[in-house]
Parts: structure tokens; C-alpha cells; sequence
């Protein structure tokens, strides 16, 4: 049982614990006025700096890390987050932005300051015959089949919204045997048939290494060929499903360069899944000695609790070093940083090399 004791003050004491309080009261209230907001605890704006951080950044067992300020985002707002999104559900299509929970879904949408609308439309339905132990996107041994109207809903779509440059997935789609390429190509030259001058990049599965699969989306007309290498080799089987691996995707990359060599390459890779740096040098000097133009890196982020724990938060001053390097080996450009993900603001990267 508790028991509470009621204890009596003089009328003396009473004042002088008023008084107290209410200078303590009028502190406190001076504090929180001139504090940090909401808006500082979302972008991250009450602690932005990598040096001020003090909390630890490599996991150790038992222990779950916490976000440093850099990787906190502003939620997704604006009205070309809105239009896009509804464009979206009027035409039936799915994003990988919505499904893998993109960090950058607010920024890319329009929710942003300077209001770009970026959306990577993800055709072949919204689950995947894989389980990547890194991705959210739903998975099915058996999904339902693709949508027939598919390819030409996406390019109304993308022309509605007045775009110069889209980017257009897929989930893995073992199932099929193309594993979806034809599909994907058509919907690319729907898009090209209803406005020739959008550049249009394809991120695409590794279709089980079958590199005629590989030849028909080159064909397509697309402007850049995009597949993820996702980690270094020593990771791979850990991160990846077990029909993925390094040297396919590699094999993937180098076919698409060689069969179109006027056609972008284009991968990604995370970081903070335990690698270490020369791990992570050597898996950029493999993708420059078959030719790939672009690379992307960014910070792995868990996506639910049942997915794979961030080993490190690696911090923006790495990214910059990553991104420098990258220009010395020679790629088109690195886009390296703790937000970036493999479509983060393609098509202003992307314009910049072609222009």
C-alpha cells in the first residue's frame, strides 16, 4: 500500500516557495519560447551539424541506434505532392517511393522549397516474387499478373504531369518468364510515342541474368539504364535475396553498356549495412572497368523492424568523400550523400551530364 504524508508549511514558507516557483515558472516559460519548434525536430533543424552530434553512430550488439539529425526529413507536403499522388491513384499506378518508404518522397513530389515533381512510376504491379531483406515492397511467390493497360496509363500519367524526365521501375517478376521486360519496354514507348523528348531512365531487375531480357529494355528507347548493385560483394548474400548476387548484376550492367554504348549506365549502392571502405572502393573500380557512367550512395535506413538493422550512420563528411572519389575514377557523376537514393533527383544530374 502507499502511503502519502501531508505535511503542513508556515504562512513565511509558503510565500517564499510561491515566489521561487514562479521565477522558476517565468524561466521556463522563456526556454520554451525561444527554443527549437516542431518544424526543427521533423527537418532536423535544432541540431544540423555532424560534429555537434554526440550519440553513437556504429551499432554495437544489443543496442539500437538513433537517427542523427541528418537523416530526419520534412514531412511530405505541397500541392504537387498532392496532384501527383492523386494522378497516381486515378491511373492505378504504384511508386516505389510510396512502397520502399522513400526519405524523399516530400522533396521529390513537390513538397519541397523549390516544388520539383520526381515520381519513379513502378510498373509490373506493386509486389515483388523476391524478399531483399533491406525492402518493404510486398512479396508474393505468385502475384496477380500485370496490368494490360499499364504501360499506356503510366504515359498519360507522366505527360499530365508535365515532366522532362521520369524514372521507371519495376519489381522482380520471377514468375514471367521475360520476367516483365516486354512489358516494361512497351511502356516506355508509349512514353516516347506521346512525347519523344522526355528522357526516360529504366531501373531494372537483373531478370535472373538473362541478358536478351536486358537487350529488349536497351532497345525500348530509353535514355539511361539503371540496376543496383545494393551492397558490396562480402554483403551480398545477406542483404539480397538469394537469386540476386554480385557478379549477375554485374554481368547486367556491363551487357546493357556493350549492346547500346551510347546508353547511360547507371547504379547504387548503400552503405551503413557494415562494409568497410575498401570494400566499398572496390566494388566503384569493378563498376568503372565495365563501363558504368553514374553512380548514386546513400545511406541504408531500416524500413520496418522485421527488415535488417542499420549497422552504422555514416556521416555526411564520408558521403563527401565518396562523391570526390567517384569523380576521380572517373564516373559522370556521383551523387553521394546520407538521403540520396539511386533516383534522387535524376533528372537534374542526368540533364547536367547530356547538356
Amino acid at each position: 500500500m502507499l502511503c502519502f504524508q501531508i505535511l503542513k508549511c508556515s504562512p513565511v514558507t509558503q510565500a517564499v516557495v510561491t515566489r521561487n516557483y514562479a521565477q522558476k515558472a517565468k524561466g521556463h516559460h522563456r526556454d520554451i519560447t525561444n527554443g527549437p519548434g516542431l518544424g526543427d525536430f521533423i527537418a532536423g533543424g535544432a541540431n544540423p551539424s555532424e560534429t555537434d552530434y554526440v550519440g553513437n553512430l556504429v551499432k554495437k550488439s544489443g543496442e539500437r541506434l538513433r537517427l542523427p539529425p541528418w537523416l530526419k526529413t520534412e514531412i511530405p507536403v505541397g500541392k504537387n505532392f498532392s496532384k501527383i499522388k492523386g494522378s497516381l491513384r486515378s491511373h492505378k499506378l504504384h511508386t516505389v517511393c510510396e512502397e520502399a518508404r522513400c526519405p524523399n518522397i516530400g522533396e521529390c513530389w513537390g513538397g519541397g522549397k523549390h516544388e520539383t515533381a520526381t515520381a519513379t512510376i513502378m510498373v509490373l504491379g506493386d509486389t515483388c516474387t523476391r524478399a531483399c531483406r533491406f525492402c518493404s515492397v510486398k512479396t508474393s511467390r505468385a502475384p496477380p499478373p500485370p496490368d494490360p493497360h499499364e504501360p499506356i496509363n503510366t504515359a498519360v500519367a507522366v505527360c499530365e504531369w508535365n515532366l522532362d524526365y521520369v524514372v521507371l521501375t519495376s519489381v522482380d517478376r520471377d514468375d514471367i518468364p521475360d520476367g516483365g521486360a516486354a512489358h516494361f519496354a512497351e511502356t516506355v514507348r508509349e512514353i516516347k510515342k506521346m512525347k519523344p523528348e522526355m528522357l526516360v531512365e529504366c531501373l531494372t531487375p537483373d531478370f535472373r541474368g538473362n541478358l536478351e531480357c536486358v537487350e529488349t529494355i536497351v532497345e525500348s528507347g530509353l535514355n539511361v539504364f539503371a540496376h543496383n548493385i545494393e551492397t558490396v560483394e562480402a554483403l551480398q548474400r545477406s542483404v539480397r535475396d538469394p537469386r540476386a548476387n554480385y557478379k549477375q548484376s554485374m554481368s547486367v550492367l556491363e551487357h546493357a553498356k556493350k549492346f547500346r554504348p551510347d546508353v547511360l549506365t547507371k547504379t547504387s549502392l548503400m552503405v551503413g549495412l557494415g562494409e568497410r571502405d575498401d570494400e566499398v572502393v572496390k566494388v566503384m573500380e569493378d563498376l568503372r572497368a565495365i563501363g558504368v557512367d553514374c553512380l548514386t550512395v546513400g545511406q541504408y535506413m531500416q524500413p520496418t523492424k522485421r527488415h535488417l538493422y542499420v549497422k552504422e550512420y555514416v556521416t555526411p563528411e564520408k558521403f563527401r568523400h565518396w562523391e570526390e572519389l567517384g569523380k576521380k575514377m572517373g564516373f559522370l557523376y556521383t551523387a553521394s550523400g546520407p538521403l540520396v537514393r539511386s533516383s534522387y533527383k535524376a533528372g537534374q544530374y542526368i540533364g547536367h551530364v547530356m547538356s
